[in-house]
């Protein structure tokens, strides 16, 4: 039965989380940044609310200039899959490359949440969020893992995301985006600093 011309779209909240420490100038890497995200209407990903920029110390440390951070919320109405997609596309209209692991990148634009989503499955989600850190140096997913697997470890994401979402609870740890900055050493947090872009 074809569908009724005037049925409602149903749309997902999807946070992402976009980076640049393609100089060791902050306010290059910021521009790159904004550039990128007045591509994202143009490919139907609504921007509905944004992080203030953060300067973050690199990671893992001495792999580079340290990064400019933003987080955005978006409202979408296609799979996971095809925003991620979409979010690669801008990637590489900004010359992205990627050389190795946590290499100095021009734009790096990550998908943190889609809504409630967990994907492939939880078994699959699990494992890539336990993976110990020298693994993950050496190993990475060749599918779409939501939530990312390591959100809950990374100020440079959790600091933005809590601009844009601090009460979006993570469908696996039961906790919410605020309650997780929270946790973070003093350390951890003093490595994210709002950056003015002048």
């Amino acid at each position: 039965m074809p569908q009724a011309k005037n049925q409602q779209k149903v749309y997902t909240k999807a946070w992402v989380l976009l980076g640049s420490n393609a100089t060791f100038a902050l306010k290059e890497s910021a521009k790159l940044v904004r550039d990128a995200l007045g591509c994202f209407s143009e490919r139907g990903l609504r921007i509905t609310s944004l992080s203030r920029y953060y300067s973050t110390a690199c990671f893992p440390a001495g792999a580079g200039p340290d990064f400019i951070n933003v987080a955005a919320e978006l409202e979408v109405d296609e799979p996971a899959e095809v925003v991620l997609q979409k979010l690669h596309d801008i990637e590489d209209e900004f010359g992205r490359e990627r050389p190795s692991r946590w290499a100095q990148r021009t734009l790096d634009i990550d998908l943190i949440a889609y809504g409630d989503c967990i994907t492939p499955d939880r078994e699959t989600f699990e494992h890539w969020m336990n993976l110990p850190l020298d693994e993950q140096m050496k190993q990475a997913p060749d599918q779409l893992i939501l939530p990312h697997p390591r959100v809950q470890d990374r100020g440079f994401a959790l600091i933005p995301l809590s601009d844009v979402a601090p009460d979006w609870r993570h469908p696996v740890l039961g906790k919410s985006i605020k309650e997780m900055a929270d946790a973070l050493s003093e350390e951890a947090k003093k490595e994210v600093s709002p950056f003015e872009m002048g």
